[in-house]
């Protein structure tokens, strides 16, 4: 269930945040269009780079657009479908009025409560997709690095290493520590809705159905009495309910960011003969310029072809 007074309460936070996380981005960035890069997801494409040890004909292996990490994106479908057709006609208030124990009500009160079991088996699903997606991981440590002043990083990628990329292989350690604890002074409010919304316990116990429902609480079989980061017993569904809400409006405000990216640059390509630089770092080497091309009709990016 989402209550449109909860996503409301949590976009008066998040929104002011990502609206200063753009425009500091703008000046803090190293390169002037190194959030375009976050945009069309530039990236290394090793396999370029093998065709180029055979072929006389030699590709840029700095590429941009579809890759696999930007393919798991495909779930946005999903999560878009839930989002926009499960908002309820209820405030969050009236819905504690209507579960409120009630002898006189008794199966009311329990077909509410399987509703909204079932309502929360959806929601762990889209909870366990959005933080295992490799795309939304990318996109929070590009934001990082461009925010703190660093170089986009062409060579990010999820797994064990073989010395062409910069791997990580903890999906929980990209987000603690490479995203969330490098934020925390200068942008407190995404540092808290981060630290609020994300627990590797919960999304361990969801992807290995490691949780069963007791009344209207989430009970975890992953519970480990001295492990700090296992030592949830449950949730309730109010608390359950507050980090779902957080984690949409997160979702909500990347998807706003993006937007918002893509229309500044196209808005100076178009003053620019539709064209804008952008930096590549290669790994041995000089770092060089290559343009690219703005199509203002389908507002998209391609590699300049003159």
């Amino acid at each position: 269930m989402i209550f449109r007074d909860k996503l409301d309460e949590k976009l008066d936070l998040l929104k002011p945040e990502f609206e200063k996380i753009f425009q500091f981005g703008l000046k803090s960035q190293s390169h002037h269009s190194d959030l375009l890069l976050l945009h069309v997801n530039g990236f290394y494409n090793d396999y370029l780079d093998s065709v180029n040890q055979k072929s006389p004909q030699k590709f840029n292996p700095h590429v941009i657009g579809w890759n696999d990490e930007r393919h798991s994106e495909a779930h946005y479908n999903f999560i878009h479908q839930y989002r926009t057709t499960s908002i309820v006609k209820f405030t969050f208030n009236e819905h504690l009025t209507n579960v409120k124990w009630d002898s006189t009500k008794s199966k009311e009160i329990d077909q509410i409560i399987k509703t909204e079991e079932i309502s929360i088996q959806l929601e762990m699903l889209i909870y366990l997709k959005f933080w295992e997606a490799d795309f939304l991981l990318k996109k929070l440590y590009e934001l990082t690095r461009i925010i703190l002043g660093e170089p986009y990083d062409w060579y990010f990628k999820i797994g064990k290493g073989d010395g062409i990329y910069n791997y990580f292989e903890k999906r929980h350690e990209i987000i603690r520590i490479h995203v969330r604890d490098r934020i925390k002074e200068i942008f407190p409010v995404l540092y808290q809705c981060i630290n609020n919304t994300y627990r590797s316990q919960i999304r361990n116990a969801i992807a290995h159905s490691q949780y069963w429902f007791h009344g209207r609480e989430i009970r975890f079989n992953n519970y480990l009495k001295n492990d700090q980061n296992s030592s949830l017993k449950g949730v309730s569904f109010n608390d359950w309910i507050d980090v779902f809400h957080n984690m949409l409006i997160l979702h909500n405000q990347l998807i706003w960011l993006d937007k918002r990216i893509n229309e500044y640059y196209g808005a100076i390509a178009q003053n620019n003969d539709d064209i804008i630089p952008i930096r590549i770092i290669p790994k041995v080497g000089d770092s060089y310029e290559m343009n690219l091309y703005y199509r203002a009709s389908f507002k998209d990016w391609g590699w300049d072809r003159a």
